[in-house]
């Protein structure tokens, strides 16, 4: 329903955003700033992009890129997405450190007295 009201609102327009050269430089430049962000990772993260999420000033221009490149709201998934992907491997890491042999509770027996 959405999608045929919007149509009849925009029946001849093309949106050069979403043609597949454009899809090739936004996912470029999202390459290059999440990239920005795993090489500078040890810099203190002082800017804040969408969802929340922390960078590193040297990453400024990789991510004006990005933001420039890219729709929006694929800004706001792209973001998203990685906070989710960076969340699940923090838990997985802090998982692998508490391995070892587990300890579960002994099954109690019950003896009947006479």
């Amino acid at each position: 329903m959405a999608l045929e009201t919007y149509a009849s609102r925009n029946p001849d327009s093309v949106h050069v955003d979403v043609l597949s050269k454009s899809r090739e430089a936004c996912y470029k430049a999202r390459d290059a700033f999440y990239a920005c962000l795993e090489n500078e990772s040890s810099q203190k993260p002082t800017e804040i992009a969408s969802v929340g999420l922390l960078y590193p000033a040297e990453c400024k221009g990789s991510r004006a890129e990005f933001v420039n490149q890219c729709r929006a709201s694929w800004v706001k998934h792209f973001d998203r997405q990685y906070c989710q992907t960076k969340r699940v491997q923090r838990l997985l890491d802090d998982r692998e450190s508490r391995r070892g042999p587990l300890s579960l509770p002994q099954p109690y027996t019950f003896n009947p007295t006479s």
